[in-house]
């Protein structure tokens, strides 16, 4: 069976959880060496070792990604040496989910959840783009949310950062593409691991969709590998929906 990332390299943010290590699992997987970058050294090696066992490549770069410009830059250059000079495809994921209301939201975590959901990777694209173009082209995945386009009643401040994500997804897709770099996007649906046995209190959001259930990590990982590889080649500024259905069909009450 082909790989179809063989050969390129990778670097995914907030990889050592969730759908980043299910993406960065996903690209080992199809034959790319990646960079698995994150917060916690102990949780990224978990995720470098899983990745080795199974025979794929790997490595950690620890980052903290507080939405300075330096520390962008930072993981742009470490990413990059790392995997030996250049940065094929780069995966926007890391971010925070603060749950509260508005008039709940005080500035220095408006500030904070701006910092790290789009100026970090507004920086990290803007040291990672350029190179990729120099270099013959390369793949820009961002993750939006669903909630960037359906209203719920809380979380206004994390679903605002997510439209941003989107809005500079089809922004990059325009400066970068003629330069052979495609931006895309994925949005999902709601997408945790419940324990067995038990029900999720989000997995509501998701009753009455046609899926009528809550995405896996490695649903949307399965779209990212599909934006990253040859088969999406005619494909420019997408924000591709994997969410169930939920902000395309109308939800019928259970």
């Amino acid at each position: 069976m082909s790989m179809r990332l063989a050969g390129r390299t990778a670097l995914v943010t907030g990889a050592t959880s969730n759908i980043g290590r299910a993406i960065a699992e996903a690209y080992a997987a199809q034959g790319a060496h990646v960079v698995v970058s994150g917060r916690s050294a102990e949780r990224g090696e978990e995720v470098v070792e899983g990745i080795r066992a199974r025979g794929g490549r790997a490595d950690f770069v620890q980052a903290d990604l507080d939405g300075s410009a330096a520390a962008s830059q930072t993981l742009a250059e470490q990413a990059t040496r790392v995997l030996g000079g250049r940065i094929d495809i780069l995966v926007n994921n890391a971010g925070i989910y603060p749950a509260g209301s508005t008039e709940a939201t005080d500035e220095k975590t408006f500030d904070q959840v701006y910092a790290v959901n789009v100026k970090a990777p507004f920086f990290l694209t803007a040291a990672v783009a350029p190179a990729m173009a120099e270099a013959g082209g390369g793949a820009i995945i961002n993750l939006g949310s669903w909630i960037a386009r359906l209203g719920i009643p809380v979380g206004a401040l994390y679903s605002s950062t997510k439209g941003a994500m989107e809005t500079l997804t089809r922004a990059w897709a325009a400066e970068f593409g003629p330069r052979g770099v495609r931006v895309n996007a994925i949005s999902p649906g709601v997408v945790l691991t419940p324990a067995p046995g038990e029900e999720h209190p989000a997995e509501v959001m998701m009753k009455g969709t046609p899926a009528n259930r809550m995405g896996t990590p490695e649903e949307i990982a399965n779209a990212a590998v599909y934006l990253a590889a040859d088969e999406s080649a005619f494909v420019h500024g997408v924000v591709l929906d994997v969410d169930g259905g939920r902000t395309t069909v109308a939800v019928v009450a259970a």
